[in-house]
């Protein structure tokens, strides 16, 4: 199984829980051509670089997942036909460095959900990770 990355936008007018459905409808398309799902990242609203279909800004979706050469076609036919994604891309990780990369983008996006989710202990990490470096440096010198 090949390592891919799919990206795909969909269409800022779609109410939140429209949007939600979508991104799942995308989802089950993974899990019916049996792709592992590793991560998945909701970048949220954002502005297009130029206007697609009339629209300047789109709600963004980075999907990382394992899959065999032949899924991707139905993933991508599914994309093509859904008329609420504006636009999408999916990249094909082959080398160890690119795999290497696709690890850590599918390490960070599986963070990200931790970090939303406490975000009322990071400050607290943060001093406590400074007060040991303090510690550290008291202790050298």
């Amino acid at each position: 199984m090949n390592c891919y990355e799919t990206l795909f936008v969909v269409k800022p007018t779609l109410t939140d829980e429209e949007t939600a459905a979508q991104i799942e409808k995308i989802k089950n398309v993974l899990a019916k051509v049996d792709a592992e799902l590793l991560a998945a990242d909701d970048m949220g609203m954002r502005r297009l670089a130029y206007p697609v279909q009339k629209n300047d800004r789109g709600y963004y979706t980075v999907l990382f997942y394992k899959a065999n050469g032949e899924a991707i076609a139905e993933i991508e036919r599914n994309l093509k036909i859904n008329e609420e994604i504006i636009k999408f891309l999916t990249v094909k990780y082959v080398k160890n460095k690119e795999i290497a990369q696709f690890d850590k983008l599918v390490a960070a996006a599986n963070k990200k959900p931790a970090e939303e989710k406490a975000p009322e202990a990071a400050p607290e990490a943060e001093a406590t990770e400074a007060a040991t470096e303090a510690v550290a440096e008291t202790t050298e010198a």
